[in-house]
């Protein structure tokens, strides 16, 4: 997925030591839809950790990458999250 990081949260430790953070992504692009363009406009929520984590945070809010991942409902919550597992830098 392509996406610019609209926030990017303080980067925060598990409780195992575990270096974590907590990002919002956002998304837009043009996508065709029973012939149609459609302009696409999304936020999703997003984690990631490890030393992605400590890269995530060093990068700026606004900046586009390509983004790698899971899907997930975290415990006791009805919305998704995006487990970062790799970026890129979007070139395009």
């Amino acid at each position: 997925m392509t996406a610019a990081l609209a926030e990017i949260k303080i980067l925060r430790f598990t409780p195992a030591g575990l270096p974590a953070i907590d990002v919002v992504l956002e998304h837009r692009s043009t996508q065709t839809e029973a012939g149609q363009a459609r302009q696409v406009n999304a936020l999703l929520k997003a984690v990631a950790f490890g030393a992605l984590a400590e890269r995530i945070a060093r990068q700026a809010v606004g900046s586009s990458w390509i983004f790698q991942g899971f899907l997930a409902t975290p415990r006791n919550s009805k919305s998704l999250v995006l487990h970062i597992q790799d970026i890129q830098p979007d070139t395009y």
